[in-house]
């Protein structure tokens, strides 16, 4: 570790990792309800389990992204950072008001605590990802407010180099974008147009300015290739990600009310999208393959080339199955889009978090050349459990989506047969899909693990 005030990116490693862990809890829960529909009920119902799951996953991908931008600005601008004491408040007040928030979905009825946070008074609330009550919304601007003016203060004041530069873009466009939250139109057709631009403008166009400049710096420090040939990739990826990924929202407004030219503008850009997602393989791969030192933490330089390709999968292949107009007609809120949602989110953005703390926490805990042999290899146990795991989910939501489509979507009217005869008959395929979820969970756990494997002596 070259700079002290790295450290403090170790608590938010450590707690998106927990948020993690629950939120794959709640998800195998949903998953039970879906096998057993009075799992848990009426304590904790399947909508609050839902809400649960899918606000985790945003939290603890933001502290992931908080801490591994933590540890990278100082190695990239050459300084410590502007202010450690402004990142650990920053830690407590985030972890303390999105333990809060959760608790106040399993504890109070979702209208209550609408009426307890003065939800009236600037209402924004009840929006699918976006549920927390305004009072949390405004803590999270300030949060990132703050970790924004750290991170440009530490590079204004330092060395500035593509990867913090890029960075830097991508945090401020999530900064941007998450302000259309406090923005609800009454007409719904243009509040499901701006809420896009929070959803998606968030996990496919600034995210993906995050996820390169992550993936670069992880990158040069365990493949040692020049920097300068990794910013001509870099900057080839972000320039693709950028104009498919801003042209791509329209592929959202299919069928919701709006004029009929998104239908072609969403489709266009949509083929576009895998661009840059298949760009990083390359890229990755290019990287290891002309690698000029060799790294004794190999398991980081795996997760940097399972990101690309599991990404590239989920964001890319599986995002453009059911993103085409006419095929989206038929596809759209099916369980298609679940299995994409899960590759994608996995393959690009927790793995990326699983890259940057592979390669990090093993020199916040002064092992400088990363973990032992023996500790590797049960991490390696852990990356294939949690991957094939997630492909499993993601197969089985995909052919209970076509089952989905047979049953409601292709036949007429006469012959179409209810949304709830349909979950029975898929039945099998989500107990499939429960099966490869604990898989997912035991992959974690055997993560957890491999930071207590001694070596021998």
């Amino acid at each position: 570790m070259k700079y002290s005030s790295q450290m403090v990116a170790k608590p938010y490693f450590i707690f998106a990792l927990i948020l993690l862990a629950g939120e794959i809890v709640f998800g195998l829960a949903m998953g039970a309800q879906y096998l057993y529909g009075d799992f848990l009920f009426p304590a904790i119902p399947f909508n609050v389990l839902r809400m649960v799951h899918t606000n985790l996953l945003i939290v603890l991908l933001l502290f992931g992204f908080m801490g591994a931008t933590y540890y990278l600005i100082p190695e990239e601008s050459e300084r410590e950072l502007w202010s450690p004491l402004l990142a650990k408040i920053t830690f407590w007040v985030f972890a303390a008001a999105g333990v809060a928030t959760i608790l106040g979905y399993l504890l109070v009825p979702y209208a209550t605590l609408a009426e307890l946070t003065y939800n009236n008074i600037l209402p924004t609330m009840g929006r699918e990802f976006l549920e927390q009550p305004t009072i949390t919304k405004i803590g999270i601007v300030f949060v990132v407010l703050s970790y924004i003016l750290n991170v440009t203060m530490t590079v204004v004041k330092g060395r500035r180099t593509t990867i913090s530069v890029i960075l830097l873009t991508g945090l401020f466009g999530l900064a941007f974008f998450f302000l259309f939250a406090f923005y609800v139109p009454e007409n719904l057709v243009m509040d499901k147009f701006f809420w896009w631009f929070v959803v998606h403008l968030w996990v496919e166009a600034t995210w993906e300015l995050i996820l390169g400049a992550l993936l670069a710096f992880v990158l040069i420090k365990t493949t040692g290739v020049d920097r300068e040939h990794i910013d001509k990739w870099l900057y080839l990826i972000i320039a693709m990600t950028l104009i498919s990924g801003l042209a791509g929202t329209g592929h959202h407004f299919f069928y919701i009310g709006t004029p009929g030219y998104w239908l072609w503008i969403g489709s266009i850009a949509s083929a576009a999208e895998p661009i840059p997602f298949f760009l990083m393989i390359l890229f990755a791969f290019n990287m290891a393959k002309n690698r000029r030192i060799q790294h004794n933490n190999k398991i980081a330089l795996t997760w940097a080339k399972g990101t690309a390709i599991v990404g590239f999968l989920g964001a890319g292949v599986w995002g453009f199955i059911h993103t085409l107009a006419p095929i989206n007609y038929y596809t759209h809120g099916t369980q298609l889009t679940a299995a994409h949602g899960h590759l994608a989110f996995f393959g690009a953005y927790v793995m990326i978090c699983f890259t940057v703390i592979s390669y990090a926490m093993p020199i916040l805990r002064g092992r400088a050349h990363g973990n032992g042999v023996k500790a590797q290899k049960v991490e390696l146990i852990s990356f294939w459990m949690m991957v094939i795991g997630m492909i499993g989910i993601t197969l089985a939501l995909t052919a209970a989506g076509i089952i989905q489509i047979e049953m409601q979507r292709l036949p007429d009217s006469a012959h179409a047969i209810g949304f709830m005869e349909t979950q029975a008959a898929i039945s099998s395929v989500y107990a499939i899909r429960l099966a490869f979820g604990l898989m997912v969970l035991g992959g974690l756990l055997t993560y957890f693990y491999s930071f207590f494997v001694k070596e021998a002596e």
